[in-house]
């Protein structure tokens, strides 16, 4: 790595912010010695840019000796910001490589056929006379050759150990504060009806111990594995087929992985069984997954740089995702924008944990009416933390007469609501869940938003009840915190941008008190200025005042086919995918 060129590299034609003084400082911490460099880039820091310019200090073919590796690897969790990078002038030699679910065969008769189910997976001696012309062959021969190969994080980690992607100079992760969870949530082994086709045939153990899972585990791939043995014995498949047979190719290889790690000694993993009910299905989780993040990660590259706005403790994370501090710095990138133009207010109703929310639910709904008269000819966003919450106040909102102006979503139509949601010319109200990070509302495509629950990791998640038995309660709030941060740059994209915040539960003001040594100090000066604003009395017909007639009567006809709206009783569960 050649971090003297870490300017030279800045594909945009000029700086703005602190984006100078932030490459100056990262350049200094990789010439300290340093194998990894976090870097806590706020919103608006233009960190995609920044990475850039870490990834182009890689060194090149011509400036290695043989045996050295070259170039470099930008990931990301998020999808929707490798389609921000992909979508982006500056960042055009960033050569994005996607999974082959993301592409059609391009065969005759086939071009409705995703590649991971084209003919060269599901027949046996298939000979493609136009693989050189496949989109996903194509596309990662060039990423493999390419000084900068941009992937998903998930997709990253599945190519550890390919031939096509080894080991490179240079890894540079953008939203990289979840790594050790997004790793954990990798690991995870799901053993039900959906993983494993011959579930009915099994005599399904009600499991006392990791020992009695390993035993089940042994049992399910050899299973498994004579499945797929049998399926390689066609001459052809069907799409269902080839989707069983890497379903079960790749649970075999989780199953062997939890089965070596959990034998292993030296292993730093803790796993944790959990089991729906007495001979149901199984979920085997991962703790401090040090093991597997250094062959999906740390073994991938030389050196690192970690971008993210809330990587908020230092010693915390690298312990998480199994680092040496002292082989670690952090860069700390100021904020840019005006503290003024991202305020919170305080609107709590109560809390709104579980026991408490029948009670407090009903007077935040209230209490958005008159935010929404605040706001009559403004989107706003409103995190409502569950499908559960988002239903009743869905309901409870259109009870109180305004329920033109609200749209929700399901886990099934995602993507085309949010952008529904963003293109309406309507003051509308988006019901979101589990929308607190990857969203860019830059500008009027909302200038408010709410937060309804603090958002606490769900205790019931036994790696959760686990650390919290263990006393990691600093953990357990700095997770929260994180959220929270996340979820507050959604609505200020911009120095010049402008978005505020509402926090409905009393549980986060409670969470700040909690916090407050983990908070960066552009946050913590955010929350020293919450007040309590001057909303207007509530009246949804001033709420509704920027709404179209038209708008209106499409809501009241549609109410009116769907009779009224769903049930209260609805057994949706709070999310924690």
């Amino acid at each position: 790595m050649y971090p003297a060129r870490i300017h030279d590299e800045f594909p945009a034609p000029g700086y703005r912010g602190n984006q100078q003084q932030a490459l100056s400082d990262i350049r200094a911490a990789f010439e300290g010695g340093n194998d990894v460099v976090l870097v806590r880039a706020p919103t608006g820091s233009g960190k995609s840019l920044l990475a850039r310019s870490i990834a182009g200090c890689a060194r090149t073919a011509g400036e290695a000796a043989p045996e050295q590796v070259v170039d470099a690897y930008y990931t990301t969790p998020q999808v929707s910001q490798l389609d921000d990078v992909a979508e982006d002038a500056l960042l055009e030699d960033l050569c994005v490589i996607r999974g082959k679910n993301n592409y059609d065969c391009i065969l005759p008769g086939e071009t409705d056929t995703p590649v991971n189910q084209a003919p060269c997976v599901r027949e046996r001696e298939f000979d493609c006379q136009v693989k050189h012309r496949c989109p996903y062959f194509s596309d990662r021969a060039i990423a493999s050759n390419r000084r900068i190969a941009a992937m998903t994080l998930a997709y990253f980690m599945q190519t550890a150990g390919s031939d096509v992607f080894g080991k490179r100079d240079v890894v540079v992760i953008d939203e990289a504060h979840g790594l050790g969870e997004w790793a954990e949530m990798y690991a995870t082994i799901d053993l039900s009806p959906q993983t494993i086709p011959m579930w009915r045939d099994l005599d399904i153990p009600d499991l006392d111990g990791l020992d009695e899972a390993v035993a089940f585990a042994e049992r399910i791939e050899h299973l498994a594995e004579r499945r797929v043995k049998e399926l390689r014995g066609n001459a052809e498949l069907s799409p269902d087929e080839v989707a069983e047979r890497d379903s079960l190719n790749k649970l075999r290889s989780d199953l062997s992985w939890f089965q070596e790690d959990y034998r292993d000694p030296e292993s730093a993993t803790t796993w944790v069984v959990d089991q729906a009910d007495d001979g149901g299905p199984v979920t085997v989780k991962p703790m401090n997954p040090e093991r597997y993040l250094q062959h999906t990660v740390w073994d991938r590259g030389n050196r690192f740089a970690l971008l993210s706005a809330t990587i908020l403790n230092k010693d915390a994370f690298c312990a998480n995702v199994g680092l040496d501090p002292d082989d670690v710095a952090l860069v700390e990138v100021g904020h840019t924008f005006p503290v003024e133009n991202r305020p919170l207010y305080d609107v709590t109703q109560g809390k709104m944990t579980y026991e408490h929310r029948d009670d407090t639910l009903p007077k935040v709904a209230r209490e958005t009416v008159r935010i929404m008269a605040q706001h009559p000819d403004e989107k706003g966003l409103i995190h409502c933390h569950s499908y559960a919450i988002q239903e009743q106040l869905d309901e409870l909102l259109t009870e109180f007469g305004v329920g033109p102006r609200v749209r929700t979503h399901d886990k099934e139509d995602r993507d085309g609501a949010l952008a529904a949601w963003k293109r309406s010319d309507n003051p509308d109200v988006f019901l979101s869940v589990k929308m607190e990070e990857a969203l860019d509302l830059e500008g009027d495509l909302c200038r408010w938003q709410v937060l309804c629950k603090a958002p606490y990791p769900n205790t019931r998640d036994s790696r959760v009840a686990r650390r919290l038995e263990d006393g990691q309660w600093g953990w357990y709030y700095r997770t929260a915190l994180r959220t929270v941060i996340q979820a507050c740059g959604r609505v200020i994209r911009a120095p010049d941008d402008y978005g505020s915040t509402y926090l409905a539960d009393a549980s986060l003001l409670d969470l700040f008190e909690r916090a407050r040594h983990d908070m960066p100090d552009w946050f913590a000066a955010q929350v020293d200025r919450t007040s309590v604003p001057d909303l207007p009395d509530f009246s949804p017909d001033r709420a509704l005042s920027g709404v179209s007639a038209n708008a209106r009567r499409r809501h009241d006809r549609s109410r009116s086919r769907s009779g009224g709206g769903r049930d209260r009783n609805h057994p949706l569960s709070d999310v924690w995918d």
